[in-house]
């Protein structure tokens, strides 16, 4: 320690120019580092879902989720798994124990679906591993609408050029379209035409199959892509490519069906029994952009992504792509969490400039001495700087977490800085008042030396007290070791700072200077106070004791009524609605809803714009069916934020039947990571009979009703939901020649294609 802080004062002007150094450097570096609201706080996940068009939840749940749940099952290093059967979709979510490699876990999966991809029925599309996703995986929704295309031209061109670019910019992990309509030609068949003329289902289904390049019917010859090989010639080679002829609906009209002819003996073509035209898929999604249709793009990011990078980065990419996209409106607010940090900078910066001048003010006002007030002022902030520095270089994202570890520090920093600068100009005016000869540079060194042992002690036992906090595990884990990192950093940092910098500075400024001392006028005046309260306590002390206990009992008295929180509330401008129906709701039913709540929600003072996703998008993380849907809304920063709140959640609660709420998404995000929900308590109840479960959710529900504190209480929706069931019969099929799989494909062809 005597080294080093001779060494400094060797070196004194060198110490203080690479000090200077430091603080360029570390406003340079911080100004591109990771900022984030919180840190990545959820465990390793892998989620997998299997689209399987057409089937209803329980023909998923049996046919699709349950083998693959079964292969699954003893995957290494898995701690919880979690499945949701839906009309159309199959997901399954698996959650890893902390510390699992993420890539490694995905690996260990994908090879898992590998080998029972096989005995999955031909019908289910082959499983996807969702991307890796970031906690707060929403990096930004992006509204799409136009009056000059229709839906059908804007989702091509939302998926083949915007979506496109969106996933070129780093960070980004997935762009899901919500009320995506991909363009394709369709034949609507007429059954009064094709009784007519006396032609089958699969007659035309078979047409049509060998009329494409491949055929979606597996059992077709269509669905086999044919090759067109090479032909030599004596001096080159011509390879052979077959050019569709038919990719139009108009195109496909023309193909004739076999050898069939009209009464007119004309051939009979396709588009004499059907309708040929474009159209799209079967909708299991929607969204609702400001009160009419549009798509929604969902901007999801990668666990090591930053918010504000990737919210530039695709910021840029609309901008670069908006010449070539005219006719079309697109709004980058509905959900912008970028806002959010950029306003919290703007305020922190703001407050630390406040707080940067009141400390100068305040050491300036009770030292009495403007050398020493700034060498003390300078200590603080560059201790602060040097701990974000080592912090940055570790690849520490700055978040609320790590900015509250260094709130904490400032204490330990504040008493490097001061307690060792006050014991020099101490040391240095009791000498220099004796008359001694000592070189400033010694007395420098011996003041420094006889007090920082100490302050380095109590620096490390209060790094020691937060070592409990490294053990932690879970979402309390994931949460507050960023903390701790942040207070140990700054608790080591700062009295390195204190041995080097510190004795150089004081060398630099006071070798010379008169430090005569000047007490500060206010000083006196508080010593008068604490004599008199000394005094008072040494003749009372009884009294002293009363009052420590009575500030003890009240404490324990007031204890229990606080409110516990792992986090504060963050007054966020953009909020989230649930609006969830009972299952079977049908789409245009649930479009009318989610339109009639925007249109309702944008006459609120202050509500910005309105964008709603209904039920699902392809490869998006919201595994639900057309009964639910999230609005989203952006609020003005300059309204009042609790009467704006206040007037959402009035509207909201103005509609009967529905489950619904209204939160932020950090929030959100928290309770689902805890819960698996986006509630705060989730009661789990399992067994084989839905009936049976059913009802002891309701004996549940009956005992937590009436309990002081729950609000929303609910019952998950599971329920049967109306159908219509195509049962074959037997003996009228066999008159006719068909089988029981026969009948289903037509109807399933007939109804969803």
């Amino acid at each position: 320690m005597r080294w080093i802080v001779q060494t400094s004062l060797r070196y004194r002007y060198l110490v203080i120019f690479l000090a200077a150094v430091l603080m360029i450097v570390g406003i340079a570096r911080l100004k591109n580092s990771a900022v984030d609201v919180f840190p990545e706080f959820a465990p390793p996940k892998v989620e997998i879902q299997t689209l399987s068009m057409g089937l209803s939840a329980m023909d998923v749940e049996e046919l699709v989720t349950v083998p693959l749940e079964q292969a699954l099952n003893g995957v290494p290093g898995l701690d919880v798994m979690r499945s949701r059967s839906v009309v159309d979709l199959s997901d399954i979510v698996l959650i890893f124990k902390p510390g699992i490699d993420l890539i490694y876990a995905r690996q260990l999966v994908a090879e898992r679906i590998a080998a029972v991809y096989p005995t999955l029925p031909t019908w289910a599309a082959p499983p996807v591993i969702i991307q890796p996703l970031s906690s707060t995986s929403r990096a930004m929704k992006i509204g799409i609408s136009s009056n000059q295309y229709d839906l059908m031209d804007l989702s091509m061109i939302a998926y083949w050029k915007i979506r496109a670019r969106l996933l070129d910019v780093p960070g980004v992990a997935n762009v899901p379209i919500y009320g995506e309509r991909i363009k394709m030609s369709q034949v609507q068949v007429d059954l009064k035409k094709m009784q007519e003329y006396d032609v089958s289902l699969n007659e035309i289904m078979e047409v049509t199959s060998d009329a494409l390049d491949v055929s979606l019917l597996m059992f077709s010859e269509g669905s086999y892509i044919g090759t067109g090989g090479f032909i030599d010639t004596p001096n080159q080679r011509l390879g052979i490519r077959s050019v569709l002829p038919t990719i139009t609906p108009e195109t496909l009209g023309e193909v004739s069906i076999n050898e069939r002819t009209k009464p007119d003996g004309t051939p009979l073509l396709i588009k004499d029994v059907a309708a040929v035209v474009w159209g799209t898929w079967p909708l299991f999604g929607d969204a609702v952009i400001n009160e009419g249709p549009g798509l929604m793009l969902i901007v999801e990011k990668l666990p090591w992504a930053n918010t504000l990078d990737v919210t530039r980065g695709v910021e840029e990419a609309i901008a670069e792509m908006q010449p070539g996209l005219q006719g079309i409106d697109i709004d980058t607010t509905i959900f912008r969490p970028a806002t959010f940090i950029e306003t919290s900078i703007d305020n922190l910066t703001q407050s630390l400039l406040i707080g940067a001048l009141l400390v100068v003010l305040i050491l300036l006002f009770f030292l009495y001495e403007w050398r020493v007030a700034l060498i003390s002022a300078t200590i603080i902030p560059l201790s602060l700087m040097a701990s974000l520095l080592v912090l940055n270089l570790r690849g520490v994202t700055i978040n609320v977490m790590t900015l509250a570890g260094l709130a904490i520090a400032i204490g330990a920093v504040v008493d490097d800085a001061i307690v060792d600068v006050e014991n020099i100009v101490r040391h240095l005016r009791r000498l220099r008042k004796e008359g001694s000869t000592q070189s400033t540079a010694s007395i420098v060194l011996e003041a420094s030396l006889e007090v920082r042992g100490s302050i380095i002690y109590a620096s490390l036992i209060e790094i020691s007290a937060l070592l409990p906090v490294f053990f932690l595990q879970g979402l309390s884990g994931a949460f507050f070791e960023p903390l701790a990192i942040a207070y140990v950093v700054a608790g080591l940092v700062s009295p390195l700072i204190a041995l080097t910098v510190t004795p150089a500075m004081v060398l630099v400024l006071l070798s010379n200077a008169p430090i005569e001392h000047r007490q500060s006028p206010v000083i006196p005046w508080l010593h008068r106070i604490y004599t008199r309260i000394l005094n008072l306590t040494l003749r009372f002390p009884r009294l002293a004791y009363g009052t420590v206990s009575t500030i003890v009992m009240a404490g324990v008295v007031v204890t229990p009524l606080l409110g516990q929180e792992l986090l504060p509330s963050f007054k966020e401008r953009d909020f989230l609605m649930h609006w969830i129906t009972k299952p079977g709701t049908s789409h245009p039913e649930m479009w009318r809803i989610t339109a009639a709540s925007c249109r309702e929600l944008l006459t609120i003072p202050g509500v910005r714009n309105c964008g709603s996703h209904i039920g699902q998008a392809v490869s998006a993380d919201e595994p639900y069916g057309v009964y639910f849907t999230e609005n989203w809304i952006s609020v003005d920063p300059s309204v009042d934020y609790d009467k704006t709140l206040t007037s959402v959640q009035e509207l909201v609660d103005g509609y009967p039947g529905l489950v619904r709420d209204v939160q932020t998404y950090l929030k959100e995000r928290i309770r689902e990571v805890l819960t698996g929900s986006s509630d705060t308590v989730v009661i789990r109840i399992y067994g084989q009979d839905l009936h049976v479960l059913t009802a002891k959710a309701d004996e549940v529900r009956t005992a937590l009703e009436g309990i002081e504190g729950i609000a929303d209480l609910k019952k998950e929706l599971h329920m049967e939901t109306p159908q219509v069931e195509v049962e074959v019969d037997l003996a009228k099929a066999e008159q006719y020649g068909l089988k029981p799989g026969d009948v289903r494909r037509a109807a399933a062809f007939l109804l969803q294609g």
